[in-house]
């Protein structure tokens, strides 16, 4: 009995032992799964999406499921993640709050209007106090503008009536950038023979104020339509940018990315791959050479065909990447760079790499004048955003800052708004593809109906707000019937703002060598999409009108 005992003691103490090992090892398995997370994690893009999310949704194209939203685009004015910039000193100016109205009426204290004020019928409009009367208005009627600098009040078209000129910016968007209105006011004189607002008119009313138009030459042998004298917009600077002498060119640091598979590709995919060549640049110390000409993907096309030839400018403010960012177009650098070549023995240094996997890391204390980055590889090895997956996403940041939309596209988006008075609430109707698509999206169809969204809004909007519809539906009596509710605003209902007799329509024909410019898909969502974020109340289509999820079902 007690040699069994003896012989059944150790294969316990092993037992204990093989138990403690196991239990070690699953510690330390853990503790290393936990380091490798905790190593390779990247901090949330300001897309809210992580990098390799966003990889494999521009990565995977048959799967609709990872097609991305089109009906919003995003760019660094919008993102709550990018600093706000700063303020050139040439643009720099103090808002007007009421801090500088009470100082500027101490100033003019001691002005009264003349004895038995109330028997006044005309209104100095030059007098002070007008345009403090003014100022106290727009204060207190538009909680969301910045005001910024007003001109000397002007006659208007009545007696009793002034206009008056400001420049402004929206409290909603994160750049320095101003905007102006004209607008006519009607006076009445208060208590005390002080001035009083008894009437504002609209968004560019006060025409009297305005600034002058510039006539065009014209010719009565001509027999091209009249078009509208061209208002410019003296804040919108996007020439192109030059190297100067040889020398300048030669003591340069460039990053060249060649044409890769991110050509035609939807313009989100653009941004992606194209903020990260921007910030590889910024990485290592470099201009980039940019080229201003992009194409255009069927989907943003009514042709639903790829459209080449269109320039950067169109979409995006190239003034504001200049500022922030060291880069020079693609057709003045290889000509600088062929005319040093033929004018010098000794060839511009040039490392060519032809892979993405060569890593911003390895190329850090490359001399070479340029570096040239080759995209010849098959889909999906060719794409520009290759270059900052992996352990360089450590390192890269995507300058979201350096990139905002169209000052001209934004004019548009101002004219919108100011015509509502900057007092509206806004929904997004998501539908297209998704609405089509039964399998991933069960219910985005009847929840997207007239019927439906009229009975959610009633739950949200108050009755006949102004409401702007921002949506890629293309059929524009589809939302007829919220019309019985609500004041009904869509995107068609300012055609006008981009006719053949607009300010955009001069300015981009200009641009484009006096060709005119299609107001295409991609402006139409830009447009939407500003519009949409200066609403004071939105309701959105995921998490609002359907609880479909917004990438297809299950990836709620």
């Amino acid at each position: 009995m007690k040699e069994s005992e003896l012989s059944t003691e150790p294969i316990g103490q092993n037992l204990i032992k093989l138990i403690s090992n196991l239990c070690f090892s699953v510690f330390v398995f853990s503790v290393l799964i936990f380091t490798v997370i905790a190593v390779t994690y990247q901090p949330p893009d300001p897309w809210l999406e992580s990098a390799p999310a966003l990889t494999k949704l521009f990565s995977q194209t048959e799967n609709a499921t990872f097609k991305n939203d089109d009906s919003i685009l995003k760019t660094g004015e919008d993102l709550v993640a990018v600093p706000a910039p700063a303020v050139p000193p040439a643009l720099a100016l103090n808002p007007i709050t009421e801090t500088v109205i009470e100082k500027s009426e101490e100033k003019v204290s001691n002005l009264s209007l003349k004895s038995h004020c109330e028997d006044v019928k005309v209104v100095n409009c030059s007098d002070p106090r007008v345009l403090l009367t003014v100022e106290k208005f727009n204060l207190k009627t538009f909680k969301s503008i910045v005001f910024l600098e007003y001109q000397t009040p002007v006659n208007g078209t009545k007696a009793d009536e002034c206009d008056v000129a400001w420049r402004f910016r929206n409290k909603k968007e994160k750049s320095w950038r101003k905007y102006r209105d004209f607008r006519r006011f009607k006076f009445a004189i208060g208590e005390n023979c002080t001035y009083k607002v008894v009437h504002a008119s609209g968004w560019h009313s006060g025409i009297n104020a305005r600034r002058p138009r510039n006539r065009p030459n014209t010719t009565r042998s001509g027999g091209n339509p009249k078009l509208a004298p061209p208002i410019h917009d003296e804040e919108i600077n996007d020439t192109i940018p030059t190297l100067g002498s040889d020398m300048n060119f030669r003591k340069g640091k460039y990053l060249y990315y060649a044409r890769g598979g991110d050509y035609c590709k939807g313009m989100n995919h653009y941004l992606w791959s194209f903020l990260c060549g921007l910030g590889e640049a910024m990485y290592l110390n470099r201009t980039f050479v940019m080229d201003l000409s992009i194409c255009l993907s069927a989907t943003y096309n009514p042709s639903n065909k790829d459209e080449e030839g269109k320039d950067f400018r169109f979409y995006f403010d190239f003034e504001h990447l200049k500022e922030v960012a060291s880069v020079v177009e693609e057709s003045e650098f290889l000509r600088d760079w062929k005319k040093w070549d033929r004018g010098h023995k000794r060839k511009v240094p040039v490392k060519k790499v032809t892979t993405y996997k060569v890593t911003p890391m390895q190329l850090k204390r490359d001399k070479s004048t340029i570096i040239w980055r080759q995209f010849d590889a098959p889909e999906p090895e060719n794409y520009w955003y290759r270059v900052c997956e992996g352990q360089a996403a450590k390192y890269i940041q995507r300058p979201w800052h350096a990139l905002w939309k169209s000052k001209r596209l934004m004019n548009i988006v101002t004219e919108i708004s100011g015509r509502m008075d900057w007092d509206f609430d806004a929904v997004h109707v998501v539908r297209g593809e998704k609405a089509q698509n039964k399998q991933l999206w069960p219910h985005l169809d009847s929840d997207t109906s007239p019927d439906a969204i009229l009975m959610k809004l009633k739950e949200i909007i108050q009755p006949w707000r102004n409401l702007y519809i921002a949506t890629n539906e293309p059929f524009y009596n589809y939302f007829d019937k919220l019309r019985s509710q609500y004041k009904v605003h869509l995107l068609d209902d300012y055609k006008e703002l981009w006719s053949n007799t607009s300010e955009w329509y001069n300015e981009t024909t200009l641009l484009n060598d006096g060709q005119p410019v299609e107001f295409d898909g991609y402006m139409r969502v830009a447009v939407d999409t500003e519009v949409l974020y200066r609403a004071k109340a939105r309701v959105e289509t995921f998490y609002n009108l359907t609880k479909d999820c917004k990438d297809g079902i299950n990836t709620c």
